[in-house]
């Protein structure tokens, strides 16, 4: 079992993590390109660049998931071969995924203890599994009840297990691959707290993370990853977040949004005691009531999970509501009258759906055929009953490049664009047909940092233009930066609305979890 380290290794030790010349193809994809990284023993790495720049290839190396084309490994100073993730473990490398490993049903003892029970007789591991998490719990400040069930434990005390389990089987390099994306803001500051912690008992963290103010927050160097190749190892300290996204798009990069003051007008989306629940009879969405008006964006805020999926598909007309009301401008729904999606967009609602994949594209449509979904009855693009091809064609031509859309290729087919352009593609289509409400899922989810720059200045252009946007995101920071009201949901319930101009993120994690503002100076 993994013992305390020493607090701090001498400044000449080995580095922890030592690659070199790494390759890593994928047919004809050249994912890592003659990448050398060094990772300090007894420090937090970061490691950012955008989608498919080879950092998670490169940790998936390390940890044996893959096996590198040509280059090599040390670790502590002694050549390593990893064939596989029991040869990383043997090493003392752990890894905490960013969809958690874990067995709901299982206690946090029997999934801490799965696959190293100690034998056949589980009395006794199960003995010295206890008595190890106790340990490691006080050592780690990683406490927790051996006897709770996982799917009884919020997603943060999740997250916790997922580190316990990779020290208990003596991990003393931990690659955490974006940690705090189902995290409310104080859940994301206690696993800083906890990586402190490790790091000051000796242990060795590499961060892969997407948000710039984390790698700000908590790590001591930071490697920045473009095309598949390392293009700078920077002190944190001695660097910035502008410099940071210039390095990981090759341009610079407007990390704050230019949002123009907008008076709202008339209400255009209003949903009224709205209640909606799933295939099994569960509410997900219980007593709802909001608006949204002519130039005003309002967001809406919570951890995954919490009913936004829902309430989405509910406003759209994918799923009829249970009890309530949804008006969308002169459109009324109710459950004795139902809507569905295509009349909702024929009295003018354009839908960015959550999950573009599922949702938002049929996979093996060529773009330009993507581009009319949902739009392929309207007069502009048919020729009598029949679909006018160069028409279609004109359009995708037009719009491709003028959304930024890379390649702009109308014949390509959807699944061959990246995920950062894929979503370009639903955003362009629900758009560009200047829609006078928007409802928005997760606009920039899986895209990089260059793409979430123009998808803002989108969104707030359509502002301008007089849109009723609502705006469902996990990132608070894309909800505070771009929301001109804020409605917190938790378990399916509305704990709060705040205007976004002066709104803090630590109230709004208090409310993510389930606080109302008038419970917080208790809490």
């Amino acid at each position: 079992m993994n013992q305390p380290a020493a607090a701090s290794p001498p400044r000449d030790a080995a580095p922890a993590i030592e690659l070199k010349g790494i390759c890593k193809a994928f047919g004809p994809v050249q994912a890592n390109q003659d990448v050398s990284l060094s990772v300090e023993a007894g420090s937090i790495h970061g490691i950012v660049g955008e989608n498919g720049a080879g950092k998670s290839t490169l940790m998936s190396i390390l940890y044996g998931f893959y096996e590198a084309d040509s280059g090599s490994i040390e670790v502590k100073g002694k050549p390593a071969a990893i064939e596989d993730s029991a040869d990383a473990i043997g090493l003392g490398i752990g890894m905490v995924h960013q969809h958690f490993m874990l067995v709901p049903v299982f206690s946090v003892l029997e999934n801490v203890m799965l696959g190293v029970e100690g034998g056949a007789l589980l009395a006794p591991g199960k003995r010295r599994a206890r008595k190890e998490i106790a340990r490691i719990g006080e050592d780690y400040g990683l406490k927790l009840d051996p006897d709770e069930l996982i799917e009884n434990l919020p997603v943060g005390v999740r997250q916790r297990v997922e580190i316990v389990k990779a020290l208990y089987r003596g991990a003393e390099i931990l690659i955490l691959d974006e940690p705090t994306g189902v995290l409310t803001p104080q859940e994301a500051d206690a696993l800083f707290d906890i990586l402190r912690t490790l790091k000051e008992r000796g242990e060795t963290v590499i961060l892969i993370t997407h948000k710039l103010r984390e790698i700000m927050a908590v790590t001591d160097r930071v490697s920045v990853m473009r095309g598949g190749k390392l293009v700078a190892t920077r002190e944190t300290a001695a660097t910035n977040p502008a410099e940071l996204a210039e390095l990981m798009v090759g341009r610079k990069v407007l990390l704050q949004v230019d949002k123009q003051p907008r008076e709202p007008a008339e209400v255009r989306l209003a949903a009224e005691g709205l209640t909606v629940v799933d295939g099994q009879g569960v509410e997900r969405v219980k007593d709802v009531s909001f608006s949204v008006r002519a130039g005003e964006i309002v967001g809406v805020a919570g951890v995954s999970g919490n009913g936004q999926d829902f309430l989405l598909e509910a406003l759209a007309g994918i799923r009829a509501p249970a009890r309530g009301t949804i008006s969308i401008l002169d459109l009324q729904i109710s459950p004795e009258r139902p809507a569905d999606p295509a009349e909702v967009r024929r009295h003018g609602a354009g839908h960015v759906p959550e999950d573009r994949h599922a949702m938002g594209l049929v996979m093996n449509y060529t773009a330009e055929h993507s581009l009319m979904l949902g739009y392929h009855r309207h007069p502009r693009f048919r020729r009598s009953w029949l679909l006018d091809a160069g028409a279609i064609r004109r359009h995708a031509a037009r719009v491709l490049p003028e959304y930024d859309v890379r390649p702009a290729e109308p014949r390509l087919r959807s699944a061959d664009f990246s995920g950062g352009n894929q979503q370009k593609i639903v955003l362009a289509r629900e758009m560009d047909e200047h829609p006078q409400v928007l409802l928005v899922g997760q606009p920039t989810r899986g895209v990089d940092i260059g793409a979430i720059e123009a998808i803002h200045r989108r969104i707030l252009a359509l502002r301008l233009a007089g849109c009723a946007i609502l705006l469902v995101s996990f990132e608070l920071d894309e909800i505070m930066s771009l929301a001109d009201r804020i409605i917190v949901m938790n378990a399916g319930e509305i704990v709060g609305t705040v205007a976004a101009e002066g709104a803090d993120d630590h109230e709004l994690g208090l409310m993510m979890a389930g606080i109302r503002p008038g419970e917080q100076k208790a809490a």
